[in-house]
């Protein structure tokens, strides 16, 4: 056989295809590793942020809601209370679906369910109607909600239906179990979950605690994902508040008061309650009390609470003011001799008794227990201007009362410099001068307290979730006058009730100190249109345990008639008796009141 010779036809055919071979290789190999580069791209580096993107339409984020902190009387009673609910959501995008597949229990199968079906399921479960339930499922938002505050029970049902996209957040609605009890005082949060008045308005930094969130995936038929991305931030929930407040006694008191408003056809009315030894609020009852369940059906000038937001000139009661400070200062002593004539002139200004009377001899004592104002003016001549103002503002006339509601009103008291010939001597009896009713208990704390006035305590205690105490401090409290002369107080405010004017609180088992007011009530077209009454007192007074302050605005009638004193009655005895103070064992002990 002859060998083909070189440079051949045939040689030459084979080197081109050889040629040609390589040349493709090459080019496989090229588009292969631009192939690979583009996945590396796509799958590692994803420049363009492609898998991200996928990634963020499968995720869902929803806020965790804190729950509100409780607030509770002084015994753990609710007053207000947070109890779980939860609002059913939807993310719409996941419910563009015909249909969805749904485990069957009881054949231990899947379904394929109709979306049709799934949504009428839904409707009869949420009670609503179809079309309205369409509305707020479909469509392209990433959330949006179907119903709002259902129980847990009507939340499981509505998932079990397995929608796809629909899905529930635990939320909380604001009850409160005692309704109009301290109402005024507890406040209510409004259906948009704001809070509007009261306690919860005031102290709703602590009361709220801290949103937390939730991120998850949903696949394709709105089923979360379980062991893709899950990012939880914990709520924290709000902190509780304990009050110094009694339920059963503000229940009480307020049944007391309201009747007595009732009676006597007044404007409003109030009883405030005081532990004497810590300056505790017992109970702080208004006539009229908002209800926070049912917040429209008090008239909205009527949902504050009085005791601490309506000042008015408190007239006589403010009379142990003048007397504490003239004592304190060695003026006078509880049996100096005052002659009196019903009718008193000094710097030109005439003062006058409540009532005509003759030439009278009384002592200190006895003008205090019998509320006259031209003793008092007498008494009050011997300190000067500026010492009548600062013995008022040591006793707190003037002064923030620091209860922690943000409705409080401190009073009107202006200063020496502006008061004319009339108002320097009308503030040594109470008027010139404005105060709220817990500004009066706190002035006959300081006197049955050996002369040392608190604070008012409005709140006990802070309590976290976990139920850590921060129990807020006891005042120390400040020396007003001394032991000595708070003592010589209490004996001359038991003289008024045994021998003047505040018979009417007289209490069969306990011996009391008291002191009724009388003020002229301004009109709002100027003038005056009625009269505020007061009644102050203090029992066991050899011993005392707790101040009780009732207030009447414009009541109707013979006043006479109308001083407080029997609901002072009802409310001290219910307050000593509940708490189990022994009865007094001694006899009253007063001053003479006539030399």
């Amino acid at each position: 056989m002859t060998p083909a010779r070189t440079g051949s036809p045939d040689s030459l055919r084979l080197a081109l295809g050889s040629t040609r071979l390589r040349v493709g290789l090459a080019f496989v190999l090229v588009l292969l590793m631009v192939l690979g580069v583009r996945l590396f791209q796509l799958q590692a580096l994803d420049l363009n942020g492609m898998a991200q993107a996928g990634l963020s339409k499968r995720l869902t984020n929803t806020a965790v809601q804190p729950v509100r902190g409780s607030i509770v009387d002084m015994n753990g009673k609710y007053f207000a209370r947070s109890v779980e609910r939860y609002d059913v959501v939807v993310d719409q995008r996941l419910s563009a679906v015909d249909d969805f597949r749904r485990y069957n229990e009881e054949l231990e199968e899947w379904e394929i369910i109709p979306m049709d079906q799934g949504l009428s399921e839904l409707a009869t479960v949420l009670d609503l109607d179809e079309e309205t339930l369409r509305a707020s499922v479909l469509g392209d938002k990433t959330f949006n909600y179907v119903v709002k505050s259902v129980t847990p029970d009507v939340k499981n049902r509505a998932l079990a239906v397995k929608v796809p996209g629909v899905y529930a957040d635990e939320t909380s609605v604001r009850t409160y179990p005692a309704g109009p009890v301290a109402g005024s005082i507890i406040g209510y949060v409004g259906t948009d979950g704001q809070p509007r008045s009261g306690l919860e308005v005031s102290l709703d930094d602590q009361l709220t605690g801290e949103a937390g969130s939730r991120t998850f995936e949903i696949g394709g038929d709105g089923i979360r994902i379980p062991y893709a991305t899950n990012e939880d931030v914990p709520a924290v929930d709000g902190q509780s508040i304990r009050l110094t407040i009694d339920q059963d006694l503000q229940w009480f008191a307020q049944q007391t008061i309201a009747s007595q408003v009732k009676d006597y056809n007044a404007e409003w009315g109030n009883i405030v309650v005081v532990e004497a030894k810590t300056g505790a609020i017992r109970a702080m009852a208004e006539s009229t009390t908002l209800d926070p369940n049912d917040p429209e059906a008090t008239p909205a000038d009527k949902r504050s609470p009085n005791s601490v937001s309506a000042s008015f000139e408190p007239g006589s009661t403010t009379k142990v003011i003048t007397l504490a400070g003239a004592l304190e200062q060695d003026l006078i002593e509880p049996t100096s001799r005052f002659v009196l004539e019903n009718r008193y002139t000094v710097d030109d200004q005439t003062f006058k008794d409540s009532s005509e009377h003759g030439t009278e001899r009384r002592t200190a004592a006895g003008v205090l227990a019998k509320s006259m104002n031209t003793g008092t003016v007498q008494i009050g001549q011997k300190l000067t201007k500026q010492e009548r103002y600062d013995w008022l503002k040591k006793f707190g006339i003037g002064e923030p009362l620091g209860t922690g509601l943000g409705e409080e009103n401190q009073g009107l008291l202006t200063t020496p410099d502006k008061w004319d010939e009339r108002q320097q001597y009308t503030v040594l009896f109470g008027q010139g001068l404005t105060q709220t009713a817990l500004h009066t208990a706190m002035v006959y704390q300081t006197i049955a307290n050996d002369g040392v006035r608190l604070e008012p305590r409005l709140i006990d205690a802070y309590i976290d979730p976990d139920g850590t105490e921060h129990r807020v401090p006891e005042d120390e409290g400040t020396e007003v006058v001394s032991d000595e002369t708070a003592a010589e107080m209490r004996k001359m405010l038991e003289t008024v009730t045994e021998e003047g004017s505040g018979k009417s609180g007289e209490l069969e088992q306990y011996r009391v100190g008291s002191k009724t007011g009388t003020a002229e009530a301004p009109s709002a077209t100027g003038g005056y249109d009625g009269y505020t009454l007061s009644y102050a007192g203090i029992a066991p007074i050899e011993d005392p345990e707790y101040v009780v302050v009732i207030t009447l605005q414009r009541p109707k009638g013979d006043l006479y008639y109308l001083i407080p004193g029997e609901s002072f009655q009802k409310v001290m005895k219910q307050v000593l008796n509940s708490n189990n103070v022994p009865a007094s064992t001694t006899k009253p002990d007063i001053y003479p009141v006539e030399y």
